[in-house]
């Protein structure tokens, strides 16, 4: 393979003309960069991307960090995340976390000696102080992270909001909520979407509140739980469509009928909420649209562009299929 140098020794120029040319930084005559990409040509010579790349301390690459992607919430974002980058000339790494702060501190420490460019982060692991002596562009994803980190996300407590009251409308008169993890900003902010219209109710009781980690099998577990306890519930919130299935799942198990006897609303909108049987009612967010646009917002940031707006909540809709009881 031809190198550098060869091409300096062709054109007949030192080694630090033919750098400017390809880098196109500096003043060089245009009959010098007309022969250096000449001698390029003749020699068929590629550049060495990844010396140039250490020597700018730029590669051109993001990661985007998301918990679980066996989930197919995150799927669907790392396909919308994809597209923008390449469309700007940006590669994308995928980083699974299994949502364990000490795996993202290792894929961070990785990433920063290789200079990536910048971060999406779909995780929720890190403290404020840790994110903000990162020092590289950041934008989260459903994730409120740092005050002066960009935030792309749905309307998430009004999004329970929508859920809930669907449930109520059509005759729910005891309604539990299978939670995301503590700690976790979409989860608090969905849980609290729901306390806000039953917690006042006589029937409402804190112990119908449980947590389902965001997991399909850990939801079968709480709702079995649940159900031990309060065989009368008639209505189930999940704060996700993956725990929303796992309560499906569990329901059929008991042998009750869903939505005749239990409706259920999840969250997400994700293509598997068709794909079950009865088909899954959902409190639907633009995944899509999310992803393009915090890689849009991070590309700009990595390019020191102004933000015409840093946190981003975009509108959820409530779909109802099978699971309920349309009134």
């Amino acid at each position: 393979m031809a190198t550098i140098r060869d091409v300096s020794k062709l054109a007949g120029v030192s080694v630090a003309t033919v750098s400017r040319v390809l880098n196109q930084k500096g003043y060089v005559h245009e009959d010098t960069v007309q022969k250096v990409h000449k001698a390029i040509e003749m020699l068929k010579y590629v550049p060495n991307d990844v010396a140039r790349s250490l020597s700018k301390k730029s590669t051109k690459t993001i990661a985007l960090f998301v918990p679980d992607i066996t989930n197919p919430f995150f799927n669907e974002l790392a396909l919308a995340v994809e597209k923008v980058t390449q469309m700007y000339g940006y590669t994308t790494i995928l980083c699974n976390t299994n949502e364990s702060s000490k795996i993202e501190r290792q894929y961070i420490q990785t990433l920063k000696q290789k200079y990536i460019d910048g971060f999406i982060m779909a995780s929720n692991t890190l403290s404020e102080d840790e994110i903000e002596q990162l020092q590289v562009p950041m934008v989260a994803v459903d994730r409120v992270s740092s005050p002066s980190i960009p935030t792309v996300s749905s309307k998430n407590r009004e999004g329970a909001h929508l859920a809930v009251q669907a449930l109520l409308q059509q005759g729910c008169t005891k309604i539990a909520h299978i939670r995301g993890p503590k700690g976790i900003w979409i989860s608090e902010e969905r849980c609290q979407g729901y306390l806000d219209l039953v917690e006042d109710l006589p029937w409402f009781t804190p112990k119908l509140v449980v947590n389902g980690n965001f997991q399909l099998k850990e939801a079968i577990k709480a709702v079995n739980t649940l159900f031990d306890a309060h065989p009368d519930i008639d209505g189930i919130f999940a704060g996700n469509d993956m725990m929303a299935i796992g309560a499906l799942r569990a329901l059929q198990e008991r042998g009750i009928r869903v939505p005749d006897q239990v409706q259920i609303i999840g969250y997400d909108g994700i293509p598997l909420a068709e794909m079950v049987y009865p088909e899954l009612s959902t409190v639907s967010q633009p995944i899509y649209e999310m992803g393009m646009l915090a890689a849009r917002i991070l590309i700009k940031k990595i390019e020191q562009q102004p933000l015409d707006e840093v946190n981003h909540k975009l509108e959820v809709d409530l779909i109802q299929r099978g699971t309920t009881r349309q009134r």
